[in-house]
């Protein structure tokens, strides 16, 4: 069984990509899977080719420091040519209603008038991100749904007129109540992003104890004084208690029951949430100030990867008619 993930270098990892994320991959990956920065994805929209490159390092080190295998780890553009390639029959398999009814689509184009076309495509490539290594299990979150459908979709669409060529897909829905939906502090109706506007309902994964301590007092909660787990009438209480169960262990419902107010609710939930940090960060720091060894990760996953990658790609193009190299 191989799982596949992505993280984009877009900004500072937070607490939601974190909790939601990287330590499920840490706890549950095995040397077979892959998790790669998405360095081509965060070219859909305006980007500093320095501080993409920069990001780029610095989420490699953070999924290092999070504990996954380094060798398990990858940039999506060390397979250009690869992902090139699969991307343009994947291209010629679907059709343009599929991909422009994309939710992610309709929403970051609406009200623009010049959207890039890597926006609409993009779903494609990351289907051939995913069929690219032969991927049988993706952990997705609500929001990625729809893209993986289409891709078990193509892969399906490919199969039944070339052959046996793909593997299918299958998502990995996480449980309720192990963090894989964070909200932001603020506006707990939205997910934490590392793209808000406002940085003051997002933990970053770097943000010092003192920072920490500061955002979680002023998570906004509710007018009632009850600690009680229901995300919909409650949804910034039920964050509090989402993020103290990622951190300290528990579940959100019965941990409400040890609080009579939210002040000693979010004393707790900072508390925990420092001491799951500190080990992170500490790693992190050690991968930061050793470039060398940055880039032999770099080096030895790119290889790793690309021995898969051929092999696939070979077996697509010859299923579709291409000759063999």
């Amino acid at each position: 069984m191989i799982r596949l993930s992505a993280i984009t270098p877009s900004g500072q990892p937070t607490l939601g990509n974190y909790l939601g994320a990287l330590r499920t991959w840490a706890r549950e990956g095995t040397h077979e899977d892959v998790y790669f920065i998405s360095d081509l994805h965060a070219m859909t929209s305006s980007h500093n080719p320095q501080r993409l490159r920069s990001m780029t390092r610095e989420q490699l080190a953070v999924l290092v420091a999070s504990g996954i295998d380094p060798a398990s780890v990858c940039v999506q553009s060390d397979l250009i040519r690869e992902l090139g390639a699969l991307n343009w029959v994947l291209e010629c398999t679907c059709t343009y209603g599929e991909a422009a009814r994309m939710i992610q689509f309709k929403e970051k184009s609406l009200g623009r008038e010049s959207v890039r076309l890597s926006l609409l495509t993009y779903p494609v490539l990351m289907a051939a991100d995913i069929l690219l290594y032969d991927a049988d299990r993706v952990p997705v979150g609500d929001d990625q749904r729809q893209h993986l459908e289409l891709t078990r979709n193509l892969a399906q669409r490919f199969n039944s007129r070339f052959g046996e060529t793909f593997v299918v897909p299958e998502a990995v829905i996480p449980p309720p109540g192990r963090g894989d939906r964070i909200m932001d502090l603020q506006e707990p109706q939205k997910k934490m992003s590392k793209s808000s506007a406002s940085q003051q309902g997002t933990i970053g994964l770097f943000d010092s104890p003192a920072i920490i301590e500061r955002k979680i007092k002023r998570a906004v909660t509710d007018t009632e004084t009850e600690v009680r787990y229901d995300p919909k009438t409650k949804p910034g209480v039920s964050n509090l208690l989402e993020i103290l169960a990622a951190s300290a262990g528990g579940d959100p419902r019965a941990l409400a029951e040890g609080y009579a107010n939210y002040g000693s609710l979010k004393a707790d939930v900072a508390a925990a949430l420092i001491e799951k940090l500190r080990p992170v960060q500490e790693r992190y720091r050690e991968l930061a100030g050793d470039p060398a060894a940055t880039a032999g990760i770099l080096g030895k996953g790119a290889a790793k990867a690309e021995s898969v990658a051929a092999v696939t790609l070979e077996r697509a193009r010859t299923a579709i008619g291409l000759l063999p190299r």
